[in-house]
């Protein structure tokens, strides 16, 4: 693949990444809103009406999980192709493809943050809950692999910034 065919393919999954954590996170708000309420209820010494939650909650971190391990070797590829890219390759005419994908993956990381926000949230509700046995343990390593991922990709963007910005001509300065 040509430098320019990677910084392409690299906006464009890290933008699909981007989409997909943000999906992920109002999905989550959603589960810590319902858990807020029945730790609530259990509190009040009321029924909980909420009967499904465990088991939505299981299936929403497991199809994250399957998620995330189905994009990993993608990303894996793609920055293996990147580092073997040489320096030189990486031309000043790719100046502005390569700092549009830095502003995706900076987009990218504030998701991941809002994502973590929301985790931080719901384990602290969860603290108090031990009426069902949810995989709270899956998310902490969905969220863990979110921040590890995105990184990655903020790296790796600045790093092609850097590179391009450097063959740049003088004039272009």
């Amino acid at each position: 693949m040509t430098p320019e065919e990677l910084v392409e393919k690299t906006s464009v999954q890290s933008e699909a990444l981007r989409i997909f954590v943000q999906q992920q996170t109002t999905r989550l708000a959603d589960f810590g809103r319902r858990l807020q309420q029945i730790v609530q209820q259990l509190r009040k010494n009321i029924e909980v009406r909420d009967t499904n939650f465990a088991e939505e909650f299981n299936q929403f971190v497991r199809d994250l999980r399957d998620t995330l391990d189905k994009r990993e070797p993608v990303w894996t590829e793609l920055r293996a192709q990147i580092r073997q890219i040489p320096s030189k390759s990486w031309t000043g005419d790719l100046a502005l493809s390569a700092k549009g994908l830095n502003s995706r993956a900076k987009v990218l990381s504030r998701a991941s943050d809002e994502f973590g926000t929301e985790y931080d949230r719901f384990r602290k509700d969860y603290k108090s809950f031990t009426a069902a046995k949810l995989n709270v343990w899956l998310l902490t390593a969905c969220q863990a692999d979110i921040q590890n991922l995105t990184g990655k990709i903020v790296f790796i963007a600045r790093e092609i910034s850097r590179k391009t910005d450097q063959h740049r001509s003088p004039y272009a300065k």
